[in-house]
């Protein structure tokens, strides 16, 4: 398959000191991301990976614009493709166009009760592409009479290929996709990963958030990789860096819980980002 970006130019996303808060009652504050420096360079896999409740996924909601409407967020996001900064409101404005996401679970994002084709056409109608809807299923692997089908009778991955179908529809130049592979086997994971690394090889950007760690390395389509703990982002470097000589505790011991390390649990767990503290780090109690 080929993969080329068809949109506003070449795309590079810069988040500079994004905090997310979001109240939650007087006196309870989540903080969801603190202070996070991120650049998803043209033409790149940007890998964020961490365990659940880091923040990650706030983090590419940040970006996508679907943050609870209370969060209140302060920093800057760069979209470099036209050079300027995108405040949310003008992020929700590019959503499914120059930037675009692939959920989680494909199978609940879909309509259930109508046909694939019919939800694509229509998003294609939507942001004005003209796509063909069979060729756009095509270029992810799946065969043209899936539009006729309903969501239900697509197994996983082709659920996940053809979220990416819709992904592509807006001929983005950035997309986010959030554990896009969590409810796939490794065969299946292996195929979602390797579309979004041609994406990229086509002059797309990705920011891949994932904790299946396994997965990610066995894919190697990352050109570098943040890790991101109790909602800040603790280390940044080149994917071959992180994922083998990583310089913070926490990322080490991510590596040593994988099956093929040793299965070693994590000795500290996750923090509840609620009234987190300020100076909180990791190995704290």
């Amino acid at each position: 398959m080929e993969f080329r970006h068809d949109g506003g130019g070449a795309m590079t996303l810069t988040l500079r000191r994004v905090s997310v808060r979001i109240p939650l009652a007087p006196g309870r504050i989540v903080h969801a991301v603190t202070d996070a420096d991120l650049v998803v360079a043209h033409g790149t896999v940007h890998g964020l990976i961490g365990a659940s409740g880091s923040g990650k996924s706030m983090l590419s909601a940040t970006v996508t614009g679907l943050l609870p409407a209370r969060a209140r967020v302060t920093g800057t996001v760069v979209l470099d493709a036209d050079g300027r900064t995108y405040s949310a409101a003008r992020l929700a404005r590019a959503r499914g166009r120059t930037v675009a996401s692939v959920p989680q679970s494909a199978m609940t994002y879909f309509t259930p009760v109508r046909r694939l084709g019919s939800q694509l056409a229509e998003t294609i109608r939507y942001l004005g592409t003209g796509h063909d809807p069979g060729a756009l299923l095509r270029r992810v692997g799946l065969p043209a009479d899936v539009l006729r089908r309903y969501p239900h009778e697509l197994s996983g991955g082709m659920a996940q290929r053809a979220a990416v179908a819709f992904a592509l529809a807006g001929d983005p130049a950035l997309i986010i996709a959030d554990e896009p592979t969590s409810a796939l086997d490794a065969t299946r994971a292996a195929a979602i990963l390797d579309l979004l690394g041609e994406f990229a090889a086509g002059g797309g950007s990705v920011l891949l958030v994932t904790h299946d760690l396994t997965a990610l390395r066995a894919a190697r389509i990352c050109t570098d990789v943040s890790v991101m703990y109790a909602s800040r982002i603790v280390e940044t470097g080149s994917a071959e860096q992180v994922l083998t000589d990583p310089a913070h505790p926490y990322t080490r011991d991510l590596l040593a819980a994988l099956p093929e390390n040793g299965l070693h649990p994590l000795p500290f767990p996750t923090p509840e980002l609620v009234n987190l503290p300020a100076d909180f780090h990791y190995g704290a109690s």
